[in-house]
């Protein structure tokens, strides 16, 4: 190796142990915080913010503040007053159910990409259980091609994951777009509707499926009049519902790299009458995996693998510490015998 290229080396080392005090502190408030506000360096100049359910946590010039820096993003390829439903209403009850991840630039704060999820409560199997849905994500043109993908699509769908102790979390997702709807079939596992031949529709997905579209149209914008195609996850006359300015051609709608997702797209779905694809999936252990070693950029991954070691430590080494002293009390254990008595 020459000796520019050691340098080039060592200073990247540098840089990246410089960044891990914070990355650390970002993972440690995750896994601490009853509910997510967090801030995170993700790529160089940009500052990617996480929070969960601002409709209850913020106050109401912090929560004024965040619906403008959301609307100036989706000012750049919409007129403002277009988007009349979901988090865009400014509404504290829709906004207690998101979870926003907003990236800025670092110097000028100025807003450049964001995703919306919402936390939807489907019954599965008899009982209630959350579905992360994937929300609306919006990219400033000019930011566009900057590899903000992982980050909008993967990096708040990680860090719930990782909170919950590995449990695996049911997700969904609403598209007209080739280039999300493959996105999602490669980012998470047992996703159907997919043109991946491994993709299978089992009776849970039906359960959810039912379930989000009898009682969460709202969420996505889909209005009551629009149709549900069970055999193929399909919605038909999607666009009614608030969510009409986001209706695209299919030569208007961006394509993925793999020209299969663009072929299943003009295959399924009638982009004249407004159909959308209800894609349902999950979180686990494999395509955690396979979201930090294929998706994230390898100068961030240092950080994202601070966060398994700090996994490691609360969720395997601390109940072990917690199990093993007999004189407090850890959530139904008790002490072995009561002191001073």
């Amino acid at each position: 190796m020459s000796e520019a290229g050691s340098k080039r080396s060592w200073q990247h080392l540098r840089e990246v142990a410089g960044r891990l005090p914070g990355y650390a502190s970002f993972w440690l408030k995750a896994f601490a915080q009853p509910a997510i506000d967090l801030a995170l360096r993700t790529h160089p100049g940009h500052v990617t913010r996480i929070v969960e359910s601002p409709g209850l946590s913020l106050s109401h010039d912090e929560l004024d503040h965040l619906v403008a820096q959301l609307r100036t993003v989706a000012a750049k390829t919409l007129p403002a007053d277009e988007l009349t439903y979901g988090i865009f209403s400014g509404e504290r009850e829709r906004l207690s159910r998101a979870i926003v991840t907003l990236i800025s630039e670092e110097d000028s704060g100025r807003p450049i990409a964001f995703n919306a999820l919402s936390v939807m409560q489907v019954e599965l199997d008899g009982a209630s259980t959350d579905v992360t849905h994937l929300g609306l994500v919006m990219v400033d043109p000019d930011a566009r091609g900057q590899g903000l993908s992982w980050v909008l699509y993967g990096l708040t769908t990680l860090v719930l994951f990782l909170r919950d102790g590995l449990r695996p979390r049911w997700i969904s997702n609403v598209t007209q777009v080739p280039s999300v709807v493959g996105m999602v079939s490669e980012t998470f596992s047992d996703v159907y509707p997919s043109p991946r031949p491994e993709a299978r529709q089992s009776f849970a997905h039906l359960q959810l499926a039912r379930g989000i579209i009898r009682q969460h149209r709202s969420v996505f914008g889909v209005g009551d009049d629009a149709g549900f195609d069970e055999s193929r996850f399909v919605i038909t006359a999607a666009y009614t519902g608030g969510s009409d300015a986001l209706k695209k051609t299919f030569d208007e709608a961006p394509k993925h790299r793999d020209s299969r997702y663009a072929d299943f797209c003009a295959r399924e779905l009638n982009y004249e009458r407004g159909d959308d694809v209800l894609q349902i999936g999950r979180i686990d252990l494999a395509a955690a995996r396979a979201y930090l070693f294929e998706q994230v950029p390898h100068r961030s991954l240092p950080g994202l693998l601070v966060a398994s070691l700090l996994l490691g430590l609360q969720r395997l080494v601390l109940p072990v510490l917690h199990w093993l002293d007999d004189d407090r009390i850890f959530g139904t254990l008790r002490p072995r015998q009561e002191r001073g008595r």
